[in-house]
């Protein structure tokens, strides 16, 4: 069962933090906003001499209660920005914006190999919950990783990668911040470079027949499916060689494509919705039915990420790709019994398999499936009936989303949780950097 919105008991006097959906809330003891790794280290330490618990945190795009404590919440949105650059490899502080990011390697004629859709997240944040893109060949933000430098429970500063403490490099990519709080991170950048993206409705069943085949063509594939409906919006895109010239929307179709329509105009349909439920089914196969193909070229950075203002909740579950076609037929028929209608779309994308301990890709191809609504409708019949099927089909939760998965359930899903639980174990056997979260995904700490 998805986990219900999080909060912790508020200290007296302390300020209330709520993360992006308002999903998950709490009243640390206090704040620490370092401004470097010495800082951060200092903030662990006093906290663990207090007695406290540590949660870093970044900028409340996790879904989940996985930044939440009523101890010491360090903030890193002061700790920003590119440190080093070595020809492709770039050293950037924890707390960096990955909008940011995306300009500042831009500037230096670098990019980053892929990225989901939404670019508000911090970058520890990001890799620590495992944000992935779409691409069969392509893995989630932490494969890019090389190197981190990581806070540990005591204070001390440790620096792992590939052939420096492999093990917890293989754990700290995707980890919570359970073993630490990231400083900094280096990150394999490639050269600059241009996608042709291209974007048009179809009918589910179509789309379907030949997903295979698209994710084994097109670089970067997904589809957003409107559940009342058989319309979909199929998204491809495509890396154009080195030195390819962007022919970019012209910036007002491009305000009034995402700025007007997916979010303004959205927004007003999601409103009206909430209000009239009744209206919801016709709202989302008008929705569909309204969709109009696109097609242009820019920057990388530019295609991959969208503004998403319209705020939603959201749950998603990783799949082995065999199993996709199963979990859709099974979610079409549940939605056709759902006591509350669903204005969003279904979101499907795909991923390479990887060898992060706690990635949702380890070790198998693998088919996403992210199921949302809009904030303030009813959601809890629906994403319980959706993590029944996907769980069923050997469904992974994303970390940073809505999910009800405990330890012994996804110790199962995991071939090397418990490695990573004596990692976790060995760095932090007094539990600093526990929460509720943590020790309901991982089990207690120590």
């Amino acid at each position: 069962m998805p986990a219900r919105p999080v909060g912790q008991a508020a200290a007296a006097g302390a300020v209330r933090w709520t993360n992006w959906a308002r999903t998950a809330s709490c009243a640390p003891a206090r704040v620490a906003r370092p401004r470097s790794t010495e800082e951060i280290a200092e903030a662990v330490a006093s906290a663990a001499r207090d007695g406290l618990a540590v949660r870093p945190r970044g900028s409340g795009h996790s879904f989940t209660g996985v930044a939440t404590t009523s101890g010491v919440a360090v903030d890193l949105a002061a700790w920003s920005g590119v440190v080093a650059v070595d020809g492709e490899l770039v050293t950037v502080r924890a707390g960096t914006p990955l909008h940011r990011l995306n300009a500042e390697l831009a500037a230096l004629g670098l990019a980053l190999p892929n990225l989901g859709d939404i670019d508000r997240q911090t970058v520890a944040g990001a890799i620590s919950t495992g944000t992935h893109g779409t691409g069969a060949r392509f893995g989630g933000l932490a494969t890019g990783v090389h190197a981190l430098e990581l806070v540990t429970a005591d204070g001390s500063v440790l620096r792992c990668a590939e052939d420096e403490r492999p093990e917890l490099f293989a754990a700290a990519r995707v980890g919570l911040g359970a073993l630490g709080v990231i400083s900094t991170v280096t990150l394999r950048c490639v050269p600059a470079f241009v996608v042709r993206a291209h974007e048009y409705p179809a009918r589910l069943d179509a789309v379907l027949a030949e997903f295979g085949d698209l994710t084994e063509r097109e670089d970067h594939v997904e589809f957003h499916w409107f559940v009342h409906s058989d319309r979909v919006l199929v998204k491809r895109n495509e890396r154009l060689p080195q030195g390819t010239p962007a022919r970019p929307m012209h910036p007002l179709r491009r305000f009034y494509e995402y700025e007007v329509m997916e979010n303004a105009a959205f927004g007003l349909v999601c409103r009206l919705g909430r209000a009239v439920p009744r209206l919801v089914p016709r709202l989302n196969r008008m929705c569909g039915a309204l969709l109009s193909e696109r097609a242009y070229s820019d920057a990388s950075y530019r295609v991959f990420t969208t503004p998403r203002r319209v705020r939603f909740v959201e749950s998603e579950y990783a799949l082995p790709r065999e199993r996709l076609h199963d979990v859709l037929a099974e979610l079409r028929s549940a939605v056709r019994v759902l006591p509350h209608p669903v204005i969003v779309p279904v979101e499907v994308r795909v991923a390479a398999a990887d060898d992060i301990w706690l990635s949702t890709a380890y070790r198998r191809e693998t088919a996403y499936v992210a199921v949302h609504q809009f904030l303030g409708m009813p959601y809890r019949e629906y994403f319980d009936a959706f993590e029944a099927i996907a769980a069923a089909h050997g469904g992974r939760p994303h970390w940073g989303k809505l999910h009800g998965m405990d330890a012994a359930g996804l110790r199962e899903r995991y071939p090397r949780f418990e490695d990573f639980r004596r990692v976790r174990a060995e760095l932090d056997p007094a539990g600093v950097f526990r929460n509720d979260y943590l020790d309901r995904v991982l089990g207690p700490a120590g």
